[in-house]
C-alpha cells in the first residue's frame, strides 16, 4: 500500500493537471443552461425548433440559427455533434447581424451525415470541410451517423484549422490570395462581406434536421 503522502501528493497533482487542462475556457453550454445563446437578431432564446435533451442542445428545425450572445476574434473552439440519418448543420463564425443570415459573412465547419446527404457527394461540402470552399484531407475519419464526433476549430488572426476525432482535417489562411481565389469561384461571391469580418458571433445552423451539439466551450485566443 502506498504511503497516505505519495496518495495525496499524486491526487494534488492530478488536480493541478485538470486545472492546467481547463484553464482559460468559457462553458458555452454545459449540458443544461441555453443562457449563452439566442436566435439570430433575436434578443432570446428561440421559443421552438430548439431544446435541451439528455445533455445536448438539439436542432429541430424551424427555430432558425443560434448565435453566441458574446463575439469572439481569435479562439478555439471544442463541440461534438451526431446528426440524425441525413442530416445537415454547421457551425459559422466571425457572424454579422447586419445581413440577412449567418452565412452571409461567417466560414462555416460542416457538420453532415455524408452517407446520406447529398453534400456528402462532394468532398468540399462534406463533414468537417470549410464549406463550399476546402475539402478535409486524407486523415478525416467520421463516425457513423448515430454516434458522436468531436470537432474542434482553431482561428488564430486569419489563420484557421479545423480538426475532427483528434486530426487536423483542413487548414487555411482567410487573408490569403488562394483563399482570395476561392471565394472568388464560389457561391459566396456575392456576398462582399463573407469571411471579412475580424470579429463575431459562433453560429450553430438551423437546417431543419435533427442534430445534437454538446460539450461546448471555448478558449479566447491571441491574434
Amino acid at each position: 500500500m502506498k504511503p497516505l503522502r505519495s496518495i495525496v501528493l499524486s491526487l494534488l497533482y492530478a488536480t493541478a493537471l485538470f486545472a492546467a487542462d481547463d484553464a482559460g475556457w468559457e462553458k458555452l453550454f454545459d449540458g443544461t443552461s441555453t443562457a449563452k445563446w439566442r436566435g439570430y437578431k433575436q434578443t432570446g432564446f428561440p421559443a421552438k425548433g430548439w431544446t435541451v435533451e439528455g445533455g445536448a442542445l438539439k436542432v429541430l428545425g424551424g427555430g432558425g440559427d443560434l448565435v453566441t450572445r458574446e463575439k469572439y476574434e481569435s479562439f478555439e473552439l471544442e463541440w461534438q455533434w451526431k446528426v440524425s440519418p441525413g442530416a445537415n448543420s454547421g457551425v459559422m463564425y466571425h457572424v454579422s447581424e447586419d445581413f440577412g443570415a449567418p452565412y452571409e459573412t461567417g466560414p462555416e465547419y460542416q457538420v453532415l451525415d455524408d452517407a446520406k446527404n447529398g453534400d456528402g457527394k462532394n468532398p468540399k461540402t462534406s463533414a468537417g470541410a470549410l464549406y463550399a470552399l476546402i475539402a478535409c484531407n486524407e486523415k478525416k475519419a467520421l463516425r457513423p451517423v448515430g454516434e458522436w464526433n468531436k470537432s474542434r476549430l482553431v482561428i488564430s488572426g486569419t489563420h484557421g484549422e479545423h480538426w475532427l476525432n483528434g486530426r487536423q482535417v483542413v487548414r487555411y489562411d482567410l487573408g490569403s490570395p488562394e483563399m482570395k481565389a476561392l471565394i472568388a469561384g464560389s457561391k459566396f461571391k456575392s456576398m462582399p462581406k463573407f469571411a471579412q469580418e475580424k470579429s463575431g458571433h459562433i453560429c450553430l445552423q438551423d437546417h431543419g434536421d435533427a442534430v445534437w451539439f454538446r460539450d461546448i466551450r471555448v478558449k479566447r485566443l491571441q491574434p
